[in-house]
C-alpha cells in the first residue's frame, strides 16, 4: 500500500517499502528554503522509524511542464540553499537563518548516519546544500549531465553541510582546490574523486527510479543495485586514472599566497585559470576554508559539523571584525550574485596578501558557550 504526503516544496511518497522524495522548487532549481530542510528531516526521521520503510530515494524536479507538477521529473537535483533569504533575514536580524543552518546540518548528520539504503539520483546541478542531502548516501549516481561543485568563497561563505569532512576525504588535494575556487565537475569527475558511486546515462533515471520500486527487499534492493547499476556502468567506476590529482598538487602548500604563486608560476593554462578564479572569491574566506579544510580532515563528521555552524555563526556576525548584516563578506557576496547581480563584490580586505592570522583565528571559537552548542547532541 502506498503512502503519500506532500509540503509544496516536498513530495514524500511510499511505493513498495521504499521511501520516494522529489524536490519539487523547479523554478529555484530546488535550493532548499526552511521549510523543505524542516520536511525533509521530519519525512526521514519518521521513515528511519517505519518498519515499512526499507530504503529511501531522493531526486530533483524540473522546470519542464506544468508549473508545480510532478509530471517532469530529473534534470536538476538542487542548486543548494537558498541564498536570497540568507540575505533578507541577515539583514532583518530574523533567528529563522540560525535555525536553517542548525536544522539543515542535523539533516546533513542523519542522512551520513541514516540506518537504511538512501539512493541519491544526482543529475543536474548538484551544489552546495545539494551536496549535503547526497554526499551521505549509500549510493549516489550521477549523469553525463551532472554539474557538481562547493562554490562558496564566490558569495564569501565556505563549504559547508559537512563539505570539510567530505572534501577532505577527496584524493590528494583535490580537496582543497574544490573548496578554494569552487569550480564545477561533471559525473565521471565526481565518481574519480569519490563523490559519487557511479555515473549512469540521463535517460536510464526514469527506468532506474521504477525498477527501484519493484524490489522487495534490502536484499533484493542491494543485488539490483548491484547488477543493474554498478555492473551495467563499469567504466565510470574505473575513471580514477583519468584525473591526474598531481594536477592540484599546489592546493597542498601551506598558505593562500602559495598557492597562487605556484598555480601562476606553473606556466600550464588550467593552472592560470585556477589562479584568476582564486584572485576573484573572497580573500578572507580562501583563509578561512584552507584552515577548514586542513581541520576537517582529522575530524568526525559531527565535530566538522559543529566546527562549520561555529563558522557560519562568524560570516553572518562577525564580532571579531565588528562585521554584521550588510557590512559581513557572506551578505556582500550574496547582494553581488543573486540580489543586484553586479558581480562586483566589495571584499574586505580585498587582496590576499591583506588578511592576517587574527582575521582568521577567530572563525574557529565557538561563539556558544561549552555545552550550550546548538548541534551539541550530534553523535
Amino acid at each position: 500500500m502506498n503512502q503519500d504526503s506532500t509540503v509544496a516544496e516536498v513530495h514524500a511518497t511510499v511505493s513498495g517499502g521504499i521511501g520516494l522524495i522529489t524536490l519539487n522548487r523547479p523554478k529555484a532549481l530546488n535550493a532548499l528554503s526552511l521549510p523543505m530542510v524542516q520536511a525533509l528531516l521530519a519525512t526521514l526521521q519518521a521513515w528511519r522509524d517505519d518498519r515499512a520503510v526499507f530504503a529511501v530515494a531522493i531526486r530533483g524536479s524540473n522546470k519542464i511542464g506544468r508549473p508545480g507538477s510532478l509530471e517532469a521529473l530529473f534534470g536538476g537535483f538542487c542548486a543548494g540553499g537558498d541564498i536570497r533569504f540568507f540575505h533578507q533575514a541577515a539583514l532583518a536580524g530574523d533567528s529563522a537563518l540560525d535555525t536553517f543552518f542548525t536544522d539543515e546540518y542535523t539533516l546533513n548528520h542523519l542522512i551520513h548516519n541514516y540506518p537504511k539504503p538512501y539512493i541519491a539520483f544526482m543529475d543536474g546541478i548538484v551544489m552546495g546544500g545539494g551536496m549535503g542531502i547526497s554526499q551521505g548516501g549509500s549510493l549516489r549516481i550521477v549523469t553525463e549531465t551532472t554539474k557538481m561543485a562547493m562554490p562558496e568563497t564566490g558569495i564569501g561563505l565556505f563549504p559547508d553541510v559537512g563539505g570539510g569532512y567530505f572534501l577532505s576525504r577527496c584524493p590528494g588535494h583535490v580537496g582543497e582546490y574544490l573548496a578554494l575556487t569552487g569550480d564545477t565537475i561533471g559525473g565521471e569527475q565526481a565518481v574519480a574523486w569519490g563523490l559519487a558511486d557511479v555515473c549512469v546515462p540521463s535517460e536510464t533515471l526514469p527506468g532506474l527510479w521504477a525498477a527501484m520500486q519493484t524490489q522487495g527487499s534490502v536484499e533484493d534492493l542491494k543485488q539490483w543495485i548491484a547488477t543493474n547499476v554498478i555492473a551495467t556502468n563499469p567504466d565510470s567506476t574505473r575513471a580514477s586514472g583519468l584525473f591526474d590529482v598531481k594536477d592540484y598538487a599546489a592546493f597542498g602548500l601551506g598558505s593562500v599566497a602559495a598557492i597562487v604563486a605556484a598555480l601562476e608560476a606553473s606556466g600550464t593554462k588550467p593552472a592560470r585559470a585556477m589562479a584568476a578564479t582564486l584572485r576573484h572569491r573572497s580573500p578572507l574566506m580562501l583563509h578561512v576554508v584552507l584552515e577548514q579544510i586542513r581541520r576537517a580532515r582529522g575530524m568526525s563528521l559531527a565535530d566538522d559539523l559543529r566546527m562549520e555552524r561555529d563558522l557560519v555563526q562568524h560570516c553572518f556576525y562577525t564580532a571579531h571584525l565588528d562585521r554584521s548584516g550588510v557590512t559581513s563578506e557572506t551578505v556582500e557576496g550574496i547582494r553581488a550574485l543573486a540580489i543586484d547581480k553586479d558581480h562586483k563584490p566589495v571584499w574586505n580586505p580585498a587582496r590576499i596578501t591583506d588578511v592576517k592570522a587574527d582575521m582568521v583565528t577567530p572563525f574557529f571559537v565557538s561563539p556558544w558557550p561549552a555545552g550550550n552548542h546548538p548541534l551539541k547532541d550530534l553523535a
